[in-house]
């Protein structure tokens, strides 16, 4: 009976050392995870944010507060060469404000 005891004794050591380790490996990985997904998270409302801007932008430009038609076009001839606006962007922007 002795040697039965501490066959289950041992047993119950090395499950129980095995699931602490293995609460440990799993802690850890659910720390790294959950940086790289925060980091996911921001890259892409970095990109969605930067990809919006854009296309804001020009509605601001043609609805002006009051702005003369020249200061719209010198705006949007400067969202236009910072790479803002596309080509075809800055053509219908100036195209609305022109025929406003």
């Amino acid at each position: 009976m002795p040697g039965l005891l501490r066959g289950v004794a041992r047993t119950a050591v090395v499950a129980g050392t095995a699931s602490a380790v293995n609460g440990r490996v799993q802690r850890r990985q659910a720390e790294k995870f959950a940086g790289r997904d925060a980091q996911i998270y921001a890259d892409r409302n970095q990109a969605y944010q930067q990809q919006a801007a854009p296309q804001q932008a020009p509605a601001a430009v043609a609805q002006g507060s009051g702005d003369d038609m020249l200061d719209q076009l010198q705006k949007l001839g400067e969202l236009h060469t910072q790479g803002i606006l596309t080509d075809d962007e800055f053509a219908a922007q100036k195209a609305k404000i022109l025929n406003s």
